[in-house]
């Protein structure tokens, strides 16, 4: 059953179900991707975690009933096509995409370089939830209580100047939400989680780093805002308020200049 709160007379608010879904997750096999799949499983949840190696992904799992695991390359537009026929068909039921595969490189801007990161980034990040939502939706918007669910970052609002493409991408993906959102909106939720830097396995050393938010700390706080009534379309805990609201407050510039010394200061501790 589908419950909508009316907001005004355009407009609906969407109550996302938290239980009794059948779920995809890409990322699934570590840091948040992980994490929200043992959330949502034990909420009571059908589970499934997808990334481009099986150990990972089965090491996630566990003993875990009612998770599986199907390896994609997010990368690659021909491995997300068979991936998703072959999704439909394993699990019919599946009615919330979760895109949350990623990768983020650190990047020179002030002299010429290789640009494979750069594009493997905007291939990752970019084209890739582009490419499974395209191959989803129209599956999705035939089921009840659908959800998309995009992972941006609080990078896409105030970039870091060492990753500058990972940067990008995730501000591009926040534009590409709130373009989706609009398109299906009373046929499938379209909710963007935008994490701060928490303590994951995204970079080498992060899942340590001084400052960061640790990470079983921001998804307690993002299972809260999940659960609230009604659903936030941005799912954004405390942390990430700093990025997200910074050109708004009329304090972007400061705020650049804030994040990328604080990320400096972070990876030289570790040095």
């Amino acid at each position: 059953m589908r419950f909508i709160v009316q907001t005004d007379n355009t407009r609906e608010t969407i109550l996302m179900q938290t239980t009794g879904n059948t779920i995809l997750i890409t990322g699934g096999g570590s840091g948040i991707g992980e994490a929200l799949a043992h959330r949502f499983h034990d909420l009571g949840n059908t589970v499934i975690v997808a990334g481009r190696r099986m150990e990972p992904l089965q090491k996630a799992i566990g003993t875990r009933p009612r998770m599986h695991a199907l390896t994609v390359d997010m990368e690659d537009a021909g491995s997300i096509a068979s991936f998703a026929e072959r999704l439909v068909a394993e699990f019919p039921t599946l009615n919330v995409l979760v895109n949350n595969a990623g990768i983020m490189r650190f990047e020179v801007l002030d002299r010429r370089r290789n640009l494979r990161d750069a594009q493997a980034t905007v291939a990752t990040n970019l084209l890739g939830p582009i490419r499974l939502t395209d191959a989803l939706v129209e599956h999705l918007a035939a089921k009840p209580d659908a959800v998309i669910v995009n992972v941006s970052s609080g990078l896409g609002f105030v970039p870091l100047v060492a990753a500058p493409t990972y940067s990008a991408t995730k501000a591009a993906l926040h534009s590409y939400t709130v373009a989706l959102r609009e398109a299906l909106r009373g046929k499938v939720d379209v909710i963007e989680l935008v994490p701060p830097a928490v303590q994951t396995g995204l970079t080498p050393g992060q899942d340590t780093r001084p400052g960061y938010l640790p990470l079983e700390a921001f998804i307690d706080e993002v299972m809260t805002l999940f659960q609230r009534r009604p659903t936030p379309q941005e799912i954004l805990v405390e942390r990430v308020k700093f990025q997200r609201n910074a050109e708004a407050e009329h304090r972007f510039d400061e705020a650049v200049k804030t994040l990328n010394e604080a990320a400096r200061i972070a990876r030289e501790a570790q040095a």
